[in-house]
């Protein structure tokens, strides 16, 4: 097994199994109280959950986040959930494609266009690879999944604390730009764990991307998971480093609360990090998402009881989706990014403070 290879079969392990919760820090989306509307006028056959997304509707404002790729396990993940996605009328995310162009011969385990043939897939790839590709060779990267957006992740905290990471993130912000510009789809911006600020939110679309994904703190820890990696490896300054910055980062709800008033109207704001229910959803909607994505709740619920189980979890997430939706009187999502909420002091602290200057 490749260095590649053997890095994605442990992130894929420790995301499903492991102790990478944040500790200390959470999403801040329990800082999100909706308020009752005890008389909603309502059916519950007529709440609307479906959105729109770069062109295509989708049943419901939901997106099976970024996980993996690179690896048989990782490729039979991926099929799985993209044809649960397809099914259930959601977006779906790839991990990051660079296994793609180092090893092409893992280019299978992306290709999910065969169980998932109408809904919105994103590929992925991160801003250190893309700056040193040129855009064509995204563009075939994209092409070759059939993606209908890309998004370029952002992890500087993770690659810090990972034994051979990279140290080198210059050059960032033209890349993005030159993509965005250059390439046929849009371009999402996305972290990996410590969140995207309205900051450098207005400077990547200024620069041309189409949406933010803002994989807040709160959830899976990418620099935990790196941390028992180097644990495992015996590499003491790494695991050190790693423990010093585990709970490093921007909650999740400050993330979407902050970007959401900057945000352009044609532009998708996707709430991931962390979101583990539909009412998470439901908060994370009402502070201005246009999708929650999910992530490692259903890989776990997939490796527990199959596509059944991640169907099983899904289901009680769309249903907690559609009972706050009818629960603020919210007919439609459009409705839900409006409805009356009341934030914690905590949450509104950090919204005061942080500033997309």
């Amino acid at each position: 097994m490749t260095t590649i290879q053997s890095r994605k079969a442990d992130h894929l392990a420790l995301a499903a199994e492991g102790p990478v919760g944040f500790r200390a820090q959470g999403t801040l989306l329990d800082g999100v109280r909706l308020v009752h509307d005890a008389l909603p006028d309502l059916a519950e056959s007529d709440v609307d959950t479906s959105c729109n997304v770069f062109g295509k509707k989708l049943r419901a404002p939901i997106l099976i986040a970024a996980m993996t790729g690179g690896t048989d396990e990782a490729g039979r993940v991926n099929k799985d959930l993209a044809a649960i996605a397809e099914e259930r009328g959601y977006a779906f995310g790839l991990g990051s494609q660079r296994a793609m162009v180092v090893r092409p011969e893992t280019r299978g385990t992306f290709r999910v266009r065969e169980v998932a043939k109408s809904t919105v897939v994103f590929g992925n790839v991160g801003v250190v690879q893309a700056r040193e590709m040129k855009t064509a060779e995204l563009q075939a990267m994209v092409d070759e999944v059939g993606a209908d957006a890309l998004c370029i992740h952002l992890n500087p905290a993770m690659e810090l604390v990972q034994p051979g990471g990279d140290r080198d993130f210059r050059g960032g912000f033209e890349t993005i730009a030159r993509v965005a510009k250059e390439l046929s789809v849009p371009v999402i911006v996305k972290e990996t764990g410590c969140g995207i600020s309205p900051s450098i939110a207005k400077r990547v679309l200024g620069a041309g991307a189409k949406g933010i994904d803002v994989s807040g703190a709160g959830g899976t820890s990418w620099v935990g998971v790196e941390t028992l990696r180097a644990e495992q490896q015996g590499d003491q300054v790494a695991r050190s480093l790693g423990e010093a910055f585990w709970d490093w980062g921007i909650p999740t709800a400050v993330c979407v609360g902050s970007i959401a008033p900057i945000l352009p109207p044609s532009a998708q704001l996707v709430a991931t990090g962390g979101v583990g229910s539909g009412l998470d959803a439901a908060r994370a909607i009402a502070l201005g998402a246009t999708l929650a994505g999910i992530a490692r709740p259903v890989l776990k619920a997939l490796r527990e009881g199959g596509p059944a189980g991640a169907t099983a979890f899904l289901d009680s997430v769309e249903r907690e989706l559609r009972t706050a939706m009818l629960l603020t009187g919210s007919r439609d999502v459009a409705a839900l990014r409006k409805a009356p909420r009341v934030l914690s002091p905590e949450l509104i602290g950090w919204l005061t403070q942080i500033s997309p200057t």
